[in-house]
């Protein structure tokens, strides 16, 4: 496939991208965007409006749902973290289509993350690498944040799964605590809890893949999200999300471990520290921009060999949220008949602009 085999040539966000978006500075249009969905949002009537301009059904007419992790959804496709870190837009993000919204990473404590610049466009590729470094206000913030988002009747019904990742100053060996800290906050609140253990941009984060390192951070946040459950009646469950870099063999033991230790599941996959030679980007801007983790179109072949790999090794019952490189309504349901029960876009949404969720979700209904 081409790189321009499947972005749109016409309309207005294609003109707002190549004129305005690429001139910009991506962090910084990331932040616009942010802005400007709280905005439309909050205004009388702002949803409403924001589900007619997408096309998006109102809650709960909608003509077909998907089942998943015990919840409804009316898209299968779903927003990866990465773009609602402190979950300030959740439901503006629905309102265009998704049907979950992941947000975070969140770590236990504060962090401005990594020096800018930090975000950069392959716009060739349609890709994007980041290194970020978990740049969040923290888990009791994002607990906060959510706790208001809940107490709406649209709030309660809403999918909303929370990412957790390791806070940059807690060594590896305090890991476990460090996420156990973090469960206990935002489990109340959240759809789903995700654990990030897959990230390029924390030193030494990736090294927690291992299944000795990783059991005891599964234990923890299993924990509190049963503690949770108690509490509330109500179950949260609980994935581990991995990197496309994984051997095979350590993608299997992954996935063993987490049935072993009693999750609901594996999100696979983050983002790439891999730099292929099929990039169409100039080599030499490559190695510019460094280090960080690569999203975009160039995912979805590995993606999809490590969502079989699951599939041969998980129960049945087991979740797989399939995540990397995909574009397309097609797309999606190739993933959905190779075994994943949900799958997530990001990088999409940068290149086709906020209609690209409802789009998808309006194909796979079949009413487009």
């Amino acid at each position: 496939m081409n790189a321009d085999d499947t972005a749109p040539t016409s309309g207005l966000y294609p003109a707002l991208f190549r004129h305005v978006l690429t001139r910009t500075d991506p962090e910084q249009a990331h932040h616009m965007t942010v802005r400007a969905l709280h905005t439309a949002h909050a205004m009388p009537g702002g949803p409403a409006a924001l589900r007619a301009l997408f096309g998006t059904p109102a809650p709960g007419t909608e003509s077909r749902t998907w089942q998943a992790l015990g919840l409804t959804h009316p898209s299968p496709l779903g927003l990866a973290a990465g773009f609602d870190k402190d979950g300030e837009v959740a439901l503006a993000l629905l309102d265009l289509g998704y049907g979950h919204v992941e947000v975070g990473t969140v770590t236990a404590k504060p962090q401005p993350g990594n020096p800018r610049p930090r975000s950069f466009r392959l716009v060739s590729d349609r890709a994007l690498i980041n290194r970020m470094g978990f740049n969040n206000r923290g888990a009791r913030a994002l607990a906060q944040r959510l706790a208001r988002t809940r107490s709406t009747e649209r709030g309660q019904r809403a999918v909303i799964g929370v990412n957790i990742g390791k806070s940059k100053v807690t060594p590896l060996a305090d890991a476990a605590e460090d996420y156990r800290f973090s469960a206990n906050l935002v489990a109340p609140y959240a759809s789903y809890l995700a654990i990030n253990v897959s990230s390029p941009n924390t030193p030494g984060l990736r090294d927690l893949q291992s299944v000795q390192m990783l059991a005891p951070i599964l234990q923890a946040v299993r924990e509190e999200a049963e503690a949770s459950e108690r509490r509330l009646g109500r179950a949260v469950p609980v994935l581990v999300k991995i990197a496309p870099d994984l051997h095979d063999d350590d993608v299997d033991a992954v996935a063993r471990l987490a049935v072993d230790e009693g999750l609901a599941g594996v999100i696979a996959t983050n983002t790439t520290i891999a730099r292929p030679q099929t990039l169409r980007t100039p080599r030499e801007k490559v190695e510019q921009i460094g280090a960080g983790g690569l999203s975009g179109p160039i995912l979805a072949e590995r993606s999809m060999e490590v969502l079989r790999l699951l599939r041969q090794v998980l129960p049945e019952d087991a979740t797989v949220i399939s995540a990397g490189g995909v574009e397309t309504a097609a797309q999606v349901r190739e993933r959905l008949a190779a075994g994943a029960d949900l799958v997530q876009g990001y990088t999409a949404m940068i290149y086709h602009g906020p209609a690209w969720p409802g789009r998808i979700a309006h194909e796979l209904r079949g009413d487009a």
